[in-house]
């Protein structure tokens, strides 16, 4: 039996090593479909459509953006997985839709290590732990002592069921062995509303769209779970400096295509793609939504699919997370 870490490596590896010339012949020779399993103006929305441009601009042929929402992306990972291997249709997703998704649900309309090939990182986010400006800790030690103290107490809210946002706060109760109570709900503006309303008292949300939050003092920012500090919140500390071991959760968006599409044609999409993310227009837009630009090469973006796709799947796993 292939393992699904031979298959991703597999993928990667016919996405780019068998590549010998800087252009595939002939490609592109019609316009390309990028699919966003998403509605229009989230951030997986605005990343597809702020490298559509130069990508199409650099390839002589026009990128198009179709939002193909539902289904927790699914849907339009679909129609991609599904798509002719020929690098004109390409999907656009996220940890949820590329990691999560899979994990967490019985669907078998498409596998993220036989369904698709790795084509470039775009960027990564981070998550940051906050509670009310009143909570009573004020640092990531406090709050696991008084949740200690109080077993079994304390909500916290998340965007729904197999959102980043609750497996963020899942691996967070793994590793200190806290009793915390998981509150689903529809979103984050709902999620800071229950935090201010006393209904939840902590939270795992984007850095994007809690800073606003937290420079107004309405919510109370306790660390960030990236690997380093962040230059928004310079004295904020990490979740590992904070005395979490191994804890660190990284949000990301990316290009995929379906399997099959050939080596030239992934490395070509590769390269362009990474040298529009070095552009300075790219670079403000992205800076404006708090993300890091983070390019990878196909095989490099393959291996740390992977690497989050097993993180998850224990975490999954050991929290007892399914969605039928």
């Amino acid at each position: 039996m292939i393992s699904r870490r031979a298959l991703l490596a597999a993928g990667a590896v016919c996405g780019t090593a068998l590549v010998t010339r800087a252009r595939a012949e002939g490609f592109p020779d019609r316009p390309i479909r990028m699919i966003v399993p998403f509605a229009p103006g989230g951030p997986v929305d605005v990343m597809a459509r702020l490298v559509a441009q130069p990508l199409g601009g650099v390839l002589g042929q026009p990128v198009v953006v179709e939002n193909r929402g539902g289904a927790s992306g699914g849907i339009g990972s679909k129609i991609v997985a599904s798509a002719a291997p020929d690098g004109s249709t390409l999907l656009c997703g996220n940890i949820s839709s590329l990691v999560i998704q899979p994990i967490t649900t019985n669907s078998r309309d498409f596998d993220l290590f036989k369904s698709f090939v790795p084509v470039a990182r775009l960027s990564q986010n981070v998550e940051v732990l906050a509670v009310a400006p009143n909570f009573p800790a004020s640092t990531v030690r406090e709050l696991i002592a008084y949740a200690k103290a109080h077993p079994g107490e304390l909500n916290y809210g998340s965007g729904g069921v197999g959102n980043i946002s609750q497996l963020a706060a899942e691996l967070f109760r793994l590793r200190t062995g806290i009793d915390i109570v998981h509150v689903p709900f529809k979103g984050a503006s709902e999620v800071y509303t229950a935090i201010l309303g006393g209904q939840v008292q902590m939270y795992f949300g984007d850095i994007g769209g809690m800073l606003p939050l937290i420079n107004e003092k309405r919510l109370k920012a306790l660390a960030l779970s990236g690997a380093t500090r962040s230059r928004e919140l310079p004295d904020l500390p990490t979740m590992i400096e904070s005395g979490v071991p191994d804890y660190q959760v990284s949000t990301f968006i990316g290009v995929m295509a379906p399997a099959g599409t050939p080596p030239a044609v992934v490395t070509q999409l590769n390269r362009t793609i990474n040298h529009s993310l070095g552009t300075p227009e790219v670079a403000a837009v992205a800076a404006k939504l708090n993300a890091d630009l983070t390019p990878l090469s196909p095989e490099d973006f393959g291996a740390f699919l992977y690497k989050e796709y097993d993180k998850w799947s224990d975490v999954v796993r050991a929290a007892g997370i399914k969605i039928e």
